[in-house]
Parts: structure tokens; C-alpha cells; sequence
């Protein structure tokens, strides 16, 4: 199966033996995921699960053939996305080696920030990106306990930077937030 998220954001996760979650990629709308099986790769223990209200269309195997045939520039869309994730994961690893906790969670929070739709007729201008996580959620996207990551976004929120909310994270000053993830 092939699915192309078209509406929301879906967090692709895989899960170690001993139950430990590690992400791999923030799915954001007008991305596939879920080729690997298309290519004859297994995804064992690799899960989605999707962060606010999805809209998914699903591809069965023949379907996406049978478009990769017949529209060359769907086939040039795919490839360009295949090569762009081994880029993309080697970034989150060496993210997840070399960066403090403080700097993956303001890297988390710049990535669902940018992930938003631009700023229309529902959205005005001005009005401050806002993130519908727990800190537990946030935690788990940054590869840090829950405890840690609530210390971290108080300080930022000490700081000007973020406005915090129960379930709710709302980014006052995305440019500083960026310079913190470094």
C-alpha cells in the first residue's frame, strides 16, 4: 500500500524489542509514505500515527504500478522523495547525536511550525503558530523524557518564546525559537 497524506500530520515511528519509539519522519500534507513495501522492503515494527485530524488516500500496489507507467511524472515525483529520505533521517540521527535536549525540542517545534498551511482568509496574518501536543507527545517527537521536555518548554516560555496551554503549545517568537534549535 501507498498512502498520500493529504490533510493533518502523521508522525512514522518504529518500535524497538524493548518498547522504545524512535521517529523517523513528521508525514506533512501532499507527502507518501509507506512505499518501502512497494520497493520489497518489510516494514516490520515501523508504525504512523497521526498528530490532528488526517485525510489519508490509500494506494494499493497495482494502483500505484499502474500510475508509475503511465505518468512519467509521477514516477519523478516518487523518486524524488525516496532520494530525499535517506537526507532527511540522517539529519534527525546526527540531530538526535550532536544537539542538547533544548535544541532538539526547539529543532520539533520549528518542524510542526513549518509544517502549518499559510496564513488565508481562516488564518490571519499575525496570528502565532499553535501545536495541539502534549508535552508527553512533543517528548516522544524530540527523543526525550516527558519530564524533561516540560522543564525545557517552561524555560522557553520563561523566555518569551512560547505560550504554553494544556495540550497546547503556541509559538510567540518562531524566529528565536529557530536560532535555539541551532
Amino acid at each position: 500500500m501507498l498512502f498520500i497524506l493529504k490533510k493533518g500530520r502523521v508522525r512514522v515511528f518504529r518500535v524497538s524489542a524493548d518498547g522504545r519509539a524512535l521517529t523517523t519522519a513528521i508525514i506533512s500534507p501532499g507527502t507518501i509514505f509507506g512505499e518501502m513495501v512497494l520497493l520489497g522492503q518489510r516494514m516490520y515494527d515501523t508504525y504512523a500515527e497521526a498528530l490532528d485530524d488526517t485525510m489519508v488516500c490509500v494506494m494499493s500496489r497495482a494502483d500505484v504500478q499502474r500510475f508509475l507507467l503511465a505518468d512519467a511524472r509521477i514516477a519523478a515525483r516518487i523518486t524524488a522523495i525516496l532520494g530525499r529520505r535517506p537526507a532527511d533521517l540522517e539529519q534527525r540521527l546526527s540531530g538526535s547525536v550532536f544537539k542538547t535536549v533544548a535544541q532538539r525540542i526547539a529543532t520539533t517545534l520549528t518542524t510542526l511550525t513549518s509544517a502549518q498551511p499559510p496564513a488565508g482568509p481562516l488564518r490571519p496574518v499575525g496570528r502565532h503558530p499553535q501545536i495541539a501536543l502534549t508535552h508527553e507527545q512533543l517528548a516522544v517527537l524530540a527523543g526525550t523524557p516527558r519530564e524533561t521536555c516540560t522543564k525545557v518548554l517552561r524555560d522557553y516560555a520563561d523566555h518569551g518564546l512560547l505560550r504554553l496551554a494544556r495540550g497546547r503549545t503556541t509559538v510567540l517568537d518562531p524566529e528565536r525559537l529557530r536560532d535555539a534549535a541551532g
